[in-house]
């Protein structure tokens, strides 16, 4: 979903830069907070940002202008939060930018805040939400639907919010915005809709890769739930 250098209006890729600014300047330091207060998270970091780095190098041709491919920022917004994964996400692009010619400089602002802004909000939105509303389930059966639609509405979001920014640019001539929106939606969900699912399915077996190898990690992030936690409801509900 980066669209490719030069595509965009000038006009457009000023605006996208603007709005996307604050939001980088943000995750850049809570980024910084996060490793100065815990040191230890840098192992996880490293992994979120070479998972979303991987995922979304693997560009598939869609859009003219455009690409399908995963997202990978699902994993980031989970673990650390969209602050964190907008800085990470940033740093992605960027590098994907100047060593892959994947994406653009002019469009960096409008990917980023498609994939690392928008997409990692949704993420941690529908994390908090289906761990919510899967309390009751076992801690594994509960985690693992949370993450799995994190991860893949995320990449949906990531995906509709750059048909948005290509129909704005780039209106239909009779349809108007929405047409082209429509038009170009309908285009990336044939490559996109697959792919999210199997964004979200990986993103899952990463996270029991995580779990066995740092625990203790992701209790103290809040990604998984102490023993005593977990039980709560279940203990409830017999009472």
């Amino acid at each position: 979903m980066h669209i490719a250098e030069g595509f965009l209006p000038p006009v457009h890729a000023v605006a996208w830069t603007a709005v996307s600014a604050p939001f980088v300047i943000h995750g850049v330091r809570a980024l910084t907070t996060t490793i100065r207060t815990n040191p230890e998270s840098k192992l996880l970091l490293g992994a979120a940002g070479a998972f979303c780095f991987v995922l979304s190098a693997l560009k598939i041709p869609s859009v003219t202008g455009s690409s399908s491919h995963p997202a990978g920022t699902g994993l980031g917004a989970v673990l650390f939060r969209p602050p964190v994964m907008a800085a990470l996400g940033t740093i992605t692009l960027l590098f994907q930018a100047l060593l892959l010619a994947h994406g653009g400089l002019t469009t960096l602002g409008a990917n980023v805040f498609s994939l690392a802004i928008v997409g990692p909000w949704v993420a941690y939105g529908v994390f908090r939400l289906v761990r919510g509303l899967t309390r009751a389930l076992t801690e594994n059966t509960s985690l693992g639907l949370s993450v799995f639609f994190a991860a893949c509405l995320a990449s949906l979001a990531t995906y509709s919010v750059t048909s948005l920014q290509l129909a704005l640019a780039f209106p239909d001539a009779q349809a108007g915005v929405l047409g082209a929106f429509i038009k170009f939606g309908t285009i990336f969900s044939v490559t996109q809709i697959p792919l999210a699912v199997i964004e979200g399915l990986m993103t899952v077996v990463i996270v029991r890769l995580l779990i066995s190898a740092s625990r203790s990690e992701l209790l103290r992030l809040g990604v998984l739930r102490s023993a005593a936690t977990a039980g709560a409801p279940t203990e409830r509900k017999k009472a």
